[in-house]
């Protein structure tokens, strides 16, 4: 199944979904123009949506749908190395899309939070590892979590792209985003509901024009 196939039964069980459908196509052609390019993806957010962080990175990390195996030269260079060993190495190993969830350094966020301010602890990530090229998704089911606000403030500084998932509205996440994939509602646990078909259906054809 091609990307086209892919949107097409998607958006016939989410016609909902229609009118941001452009946006969607936009995100992905975004991922895959910054992998291509040798660049990263950041994520950030909060409670069910810091999980949606998790999530997001553990889909595009290994395979999703599809087999990836690693590269020819990689498997050629570890069987060369290891000999057999490396054959077994290279036959378990996957491609994946470099990415980081900024959720995922447990000890940092309680350092910043009591030595610093934790409302900035993401925006301290991206200043760190974020760079020219790279792309942020930041998730804030209101547009206006300021944790996640900050971090994309710092992004669109440091020459990052911008991808939000947000509520109907926006927020102040709204203005602040090159995409914006805001859910056709505004209650919480709805639009978290929308954001995880849309990040499925973002990994899944970002797969599809990445690993085949």
């Amino acid at each position: 199944m091609g990307t086209h196939e892919i949107y097409e039964r998607f958006f016939s069980e989410h016609t909902d979904l229609l009118p941001i459908r452009h946006k969607i196509e936009a995100s992905v052609r975004l991922l895959k123009e910054t992998a291509l390019a040798g660049n990263k993806l950041l994520l950030c957010g909060n409670g069910g949506s810091h999980a949606d962080c998790e999530h997001i990175a553990g889909e595009l990390l290994k395979s999703f749908l599809l087999p990836r195996k690693i590269k020819p030269d990689l498997s050629a260079a570890l069987e060369k190395a290891y000999g057999k060993e490396g054959a077994e190495i290279a036959a378990r190993l996957q491609q994946g899309v470099p990415c980081i969830p900024l959720t995922s350094f447990p000890a940092l966020h309680s350092a910043f939070a009591n030595d610093c301010d934790a409302a900035y602890v993401f925006a301290q990530l991206v200043n760190v590892l974020g760079r020219e090229g790279d792309v942020l998704i930041a998730i804030s089911t209101s547009g206006n979590s300021k944790n996640v606000l900050l971090a994309a403030k710092v992004a669109r500084v440091l020459g990052m792209k911008v991808i939000g998932f947000t509520g109907e509205k926006g927020g102040a996440l709204y203005d602040l985003c090159d995409v914006v994939l805001n859910a056709p509602t505004e209650q919480t646990y709805r639009v978290q509901e929308y954001h995880e078909c849309i990040y499925h259906l973002l990994c899944m054809a970002l797969e599809r024009e990445l690993f085949v």
